[in-house]
C-alpha cells in the first residue's frame, strides 16, 4: 500500500506588508504550498507576493478570527501553517513539522517564537518562549474572538521545538501604537465581564505587572533591555485601567 506525502500550505495573512513580504515567502520554502491571504493592500503587496512565487488570494478584513476561518475555508490540502508577514520560517523548523506531520497524532501544534524587539533578540519579560498555535489538520479548527484570536483544535496539540523568528516592534511608535489598540482591546473585555476598577487597582496592579514581567519572567535576563520593556508594559498596565474606569464612567 503506497502512503502519499501530506500537503503543507503555509497561509500568511497580509495587509500593507510589501517592506516584509518577498522575505517571508522565500523564509518558507520548504513548504508545498505558500498563500498569501491579502486583505487589499494598497502598496503592492499583492504583486509582490505573485512575484515572489505565492498563490493569492484577496478577502476583505472583518476581523482577524474571520479572515483566518476565510483563508482556511478558501483551501484544499492536508496541514495549514499560519505565518505573520513579519516572521520567518527556517529549515529547522520545516523538518521538524514534517516530523510530526507524519509520525504524531496530534492535529495542533504550537510554534515557539523568538522576538526581535527594537531590532534586539529578546528572551525575557514574556517573549521567549511565546508559544503561538499556528499548525493544524486541516479540518480540524476553527478561530474565534475577532482580536487576540483563539484557535480552536477538536483533537489534541503538542509542542513543536524550532522557533519562528518574530521581527517584532520595529521601533518605540511601533511599540506604543500597538498597546494603545491592546490596552483597549483589554479595557474593553474586562468592562464586559463586569469589572469594575478600585482605586488600589491603579497602583497595585502595575506594581504586580512590573513584578511579574521583570522577575517571575526573567525580563532582567536581558538587562537594561528588559528594565525598559518590563518598565514600559507596567505603563501600559496602568493606561488599560485607568481606559476601563473611563467606560464605567461613560456608562454610567
Amino acid at each position: 500500500m503506497t502512503t502519499h506525502p501530506q500537503e503543507l500550505t503555509a497561509v500568511i495573512l497580509t495587509l500593507n506588508e510589501a517592506s516584509h513580504i518577498a522575505d517571508c515567502i522565500q523564509s518558507l520554502s520548504w513548504a508545498d504550498r505558500v498563500v498569501v491571504f491579502d486583505s487589499y493592500s494598497e502598496d503592492g503587496t499583492a504583486v509582490l507576493a505573485q512575484t515572489a512565487g505565492a498563490e493569492l488570494h484577496q478577502s476583505k478584513f472583518e476581523n482577524y478570527a474571520q479572515q483566518r476561518n476565510a483563508a482556511l475555508d478558501a483551501l484544499h490540502t492536508d496541514w495549514v501553517f499560519f505565518v505573520d508577514a513579519d516572521e520567518r520560517g527556517t529549515p529547522e523548523l520545516g523538518q521538524e513539522i514534517r516530523q510530526v506531520m507524519a509520525e504524531r497524532p496530534e492535529r495542533g501544534w504550537y510554534v515557539p517564537r523568538h522576538n526581535y524587539i527594537f531590532g534586539r533578540l529578546t528572551r525575557g519579560a514574556g517573549w521567549f518562549p511565546d508559544h503561538q498555535l499556528r499548525l493544524f489538520k486541516h479540518g480540524c479548527v476553527r478561530y474565534e474572538r475577532p482580536v487576540h484570536e483563539i484557535a480552536v483544535v477538536d483533537g489534541a496539540v503538542g509542542y513543536l521545538e524550532r522557533p519562528l523568528t518574530h521581527y517584532n516592534y520595529r521601533d518605540l511608535a511601533h511599540f506604543r501604537a500597538k498597546q494603545r489598540a491592546y490596552t483597549s482591546y483589554d479595557a474593553r473585555i474586562l468592562y464586559d465581564q463586569g469589572v469594575k476598577p478600585k482605586p488600589r487597582n491603579y497602583i497595585l496592579q502595575p506594581l504586580r505587572h512590573f513584578y511579574w514581567r521583570f522577575v517571575t519572567l526573567r525580563g532582567y535576563q536581558d538587562g537594561l533591555h528588559g528594565l525598559r520593556l518590563s518598565l514600559y508594559m507596567t505603563y501600559y498596565e496602568w493606561v488599560k485601567y485607568r481606559k476601563l474606569g473611563w467606560f464605567w464612567r461613560k456608562n454610567k
